[in-house]
């Protein structure tokens, strides 16, 4: 199945004392990296998030980032923490008592100092667990659309790979076509420069010497394995399996025929061909290094 790394996603909604806002962002990568930015109230829900994404995403370089954006001051109800207020309390008694013994100085704690602990004045709300619901429900909606996002640019990218390889079999039915000829040609050069030599030579030593010279130079097997990757790489775009990695093996293997047969070629239209292949493979390869 082919599926783009790249992506992008953004879900809002509003909660208690504002508005909570999920960005998912994605690029290729060779295996999957997630990092999670949350803000302080969210901080417990890294590990439960960074799962959910585990099991949504294969590969690919991820940053999920959680903004909670405060309601103005006139639009925020405030409630006091009564249960930590009540533990804070005789802690502050202590810590003066010690502090007048130790110093012979009366240390001096006031309601402003109480109310800047974290904690002791929070965002009224009737469920405390509404910030967190919240998160898990906005994770949830920008993995499926950023999940959604990536198969469509998947989709896209499985065209150019079918185009490209539909120009690669028609690349490699014109060189099969031409092999008579450059055969043929071959025969005449090596005939022509026996006739300027002026000399005597055995018919079938000649003709042993020509099937030498065309078999070095014979490039059937680089086109029939051509042929097979072409047909490997219309079998691995079409399966429901992760597709990447093998796209990307397979990507090297057509470079590797288109090579020898450029290499073996000593006819100007054949070079030119295993040129214009290659050109087509660089294509595929940089479209298959987004492909998850």
């Amino acid at each position: 199945m082919i599926v783009s790394m790249t992506g992008f996603a953004r879900s809002e909604t509003p909660v208690p004392g504002g508005a909570l806002v999920c960005e998912l962002r994605s690029v290729n990568h060779r295996f999957l990296e997630a990092a999670i930015r949350l803000p302080e109230e969210l901080r417990s829900l890294e590990g439960e998030l960074r799962a959910q994404l585990q099991k949504e995403l294969r590969r690919g370089k991820v940053d999920a980032i959680f903004t909670y954006r405060v309601a103005a001051e006139a639009d925020r109800s405030l409630a006091l923490d009564r249960s930590l207020v009540d533990r804070l309390a005789p802690l502050l008694g202590e810590l003066a008592a010690a502090s007048q013994k130790a110093q012979g100085v009366q240390l001096q704690v006031n309601l402003t100092d109480l109310l800047r602990f974290p904690g002791v004045l929070r965002e009224a709300s009737s469920d405390p667990e509404a910030l967190p619901k919240a998160a898990r429900v906005l994770f949830g909606k920008a993995l499926t659309d950023i999940r959604s996002m990536r198969a469509s640019e998947g989709s896209r990218l499985k065209g150019l790979i079918e185009q490209r390889c539909d120009q690669l079999e028609q690349l490699v039915a014109d060189v099969r076509a031409r092999l008579p000829e450059v055969r043929t040609a071959i025969r005449a050069r090596f005939a022509e420069r026996l006739a300027e030599l002026t000399v005597t030579v055995d018919a079938d030593r000649l003709e042993q010497e020509i099937a030498l010279l065309v078999q070095r130079m014979d490039v059937d097997e680089e086109l029939d394995r051509l042929t097979g990757h072409i047909a490997e790489t219309r079998k691995v775009t079409a399966s429901p399996e992760a597709a990447g990695r093998r796209l990307d093996f397979l990507m090297q293997e057509f470079n590797r025929e288109a090579n020898t047969l450029s290499s073996k070629s000593q006819d100007l239209a054949t070079t030119r061909m295993a040129v214009d292949m290659k050109v087509l493979i660089e294509q595929m390869r940089e479209q298959v290094q987004n492909i998850e």
